[in-house]
């Protein structure tokens, strides 16, 4: 089961998380094994009302702040395709006119660079706080390069931890996962 956008109720359905993607990919991700120290759910109740909360944005689309960050490192992803670079970049909240690069070499990056918000929806947060839908943009989100398939040790030991901190600091009550 599962609580629709505003708490009113719930539905029953499968989540098709290959609806877009090559079939191919299905056998590579379907019926997962749990990760040593994997027990239990790993969903985490929203404490505050959504009107209440502190929202914070992650994309999986490689994105940088060009000339003030480094890219994500394509090149060794070039030379292994089952690595991804497992660091994070962090953008502030008010992003919006600063240059953008993307490193992805997964995903064209001409529709996102074009219109940021297909990976990065600021505008649709900032839209839904003046609603009075959500409490507040964060001050920071971030960015990670998505496709880590064999990376999954330093993600979960080093990128993830850095960005939990990261939001702890700043007080983030949620975040919204955009994937690409």
């Amino acid at each position: 089961m599962f609580r629709d956008a505003v708490g009113a109720g719930t539905f029953a359905g499968v989540i098709d998380s290959f609806r877009f993607l090559p079939r191919s990919f299905a056998p590579l991700y379907d019926n997962p094994t749990p990760l040593p120290g994997e027990e239990g759910d790993v969903w985490a109740p929203l404490a505050p009302r959504l009107a209440q909360a502190r929202i914070a944005l992650l994309t999986s689309a490689g994105l940088y702040l060009e000339g003030d960050q480094e890219p994500f490192d394509s090149e060794r992803e070039r030379r292994e395709p089952t690595w991804g670079d497992p660091t994070h970049r962090v953008l502030p909240a008010s992003v919006a006119g600063r240059g953008l690069g993307m490193s992805h070499l997964h995903v064209n990056p001409d529709d996102v660079l074009a219109d940021p918000e297909i990976a990065l929806p600021l505008e649709g947060l900032s839209a839904l706080v003046a609603e009075g839908r959500v409490g507040a943009v964060a001050p920071s989100h971030y960015s990670v390069m998505g496709y880590q398939e064999a990376g999954l040790a330093g993600w979960r030991e080093q990128t993830a931890p850095a960005i939990i901190s990261a939001l702890r600091d700043e007080a983030v009550d949620g975040m919204v996962l955009a994937p690409v």
